[in-house]
């Protein structure tokens, strides 16, 4: 017999958290994340997505011994501002064992209804700077930091369960070896001229605190018109720049400025920390941070987070200044490989920034979505 219980104590909310570990404990692709830095994240007093979003943690029961694990989420921003009536579902684990994913997605479903919603969608998060999706190729690739794993038969039962794929993200990579230079140094120089622009470059974290929230603005400006695009309100832009800006390196952080100070574009790339999380296996202590420390200065790996452009500025090059720049980080520190990370695959104007860069895709993933009504 299959039994369902939301997560509520601080002991339900670590085995929620613990159930992931315990599942694919032997799995060498599935990148664990920081247990404590994962419960932050569903602590309603700690992360401001939670004033806007209503979530519910449960966890399936099978023989007293948890057998999976999901989070059904409503962001009323989502709902409110773009009249989306969407119930989401994340943070999904589960044994092979269908009836068990029938349960978690009827807690869904419950929701949803409850509320009027028309649909559920995911597995994501409560807003867009979470992650985001199911994987349908790439099962046999490293993950890392800012993605979910997941195994194959988790398609399987969505479909068989009657959802339909809503949307398809790409992931893919390229050697740092193998990039020419050339054809964006050259434009780089043509266009910081022709439009009158400068890179800010930083090593200080403390001197790139002052432009966070002009970044999150532009942030909020290039993505608008995808699907389902929440802007981040001021609450979470305070708590993303005391969570991460501090955590990324310095000079891997770039802006684009016109010669009024207005920023027109941005750029912020991680070290890749998969094999330190590895390593750390949930934990900053006794030797966690240690290792992650020794990722943030010695990784041979970058992840492309996030970049944004204006809409004035995106068909005039702009992002040749941003890749010669990173050229030159990437180049002094020896980076070997460089990620991209999940792009919506509608996202054209994403994928055409990296036509130059021999680019091959080895992960996608997916959401899956239900009608409600």
């Amino acid at each position: 017999m299959i039994t369902i219980k939301e997560a509520l104590t601080k002991k339900e909310m670590k085995d929620y958290v613990m159930f992931s570990f315990e599942l694919y404990k032997n799995n060498p692709y599935w990148i664990p994340p920081i247990i404590a830095e994962e419960l932050e994240t569903f602590d309603k007093t700690k992360n401001p997505a939670l004033k806007t979003a209503e979530a519910h943690f449960y966890l399936a029961y099978k023989d007293n011994k948890i057998v999976g694990k999901i989070a059904a989420i409503i962001n009323w921003e989502e709902v409110n501002l773009l009249e989306k009536r969407k119930v989401r579902f994340g943070w999904f684990d589960v044994i092979d064992d269908i009836e068990v994913t029938k349960a978690l997605l009827n807690k869904v479903e419950e929701l949803g209804r409850k509320h009027n919603m028309d649909h559920m969608e995911g597995p994501m998060g409560f807003s867009n700077l979470d992650k985001v999706g199911v994987l349908s190729e790439g099962f046999d690739q490293l993950g890392n930091m800012i993605t979910w794993y997941s195994l194959p038969y988790y398609i399987t039962h969505f479909e068989q369960l009657g959802l339909v794929k809503e949307k398809e993200y790409i992931e893919s990579d390229f050697s740092f070896n193998g990039i020419n230079p050339e054809p964006f140094q050259k434009a780089s120089e043509l266009i910081k001229k022709r439009y009158e622009l400068r890179c800010l470059n930083f090593t200080k974290t403390k001197d790139i605190m002052p432009y966070v929230d002009k970044m999150f603005d532009l942030f909020n400006e290039t993505y608008s018109k995808l699907q389902s695009f929440v802007p981040i309100n001021d609450i979470q832009k305070e708590y993303f720049k005391k969570k991460y800006i501090g955590f990324i390196n310095p000079e891997f952080i770039k802006f684009i400025m016109d010669k009024d100070d207005n920023m027109v574009a941005f750029a912020i790339v991680m070290p890749g920390f998969a094999q330190a999380l590895k390593k750390a296996n949930g934990k900053l202590f006794p030797f966690g941070f240690y290792h992650l420390l020794q990722a943030r200065k010695h990784s041979k790996e970058v992840v492309f987070y996030l970049i944004g452009v204006t809409p004035e500025y995106q068909s005039k090059g702009v992002t040749a200044i941003v890749f010669d720049e990173y050229y030159k980080v990437c180049q002094a520190k020896g980076i070997e490989t460089c990620i991209r990370t999940p792009e919506l695959e509608e996202n054209h104007a994403i994928h055409n920034l990296w036509k130059h860069f021999n680019s091959k895709i080895n992960k996608r993933r997916r959401t899956y979505k239900k009608e409600l009504l």
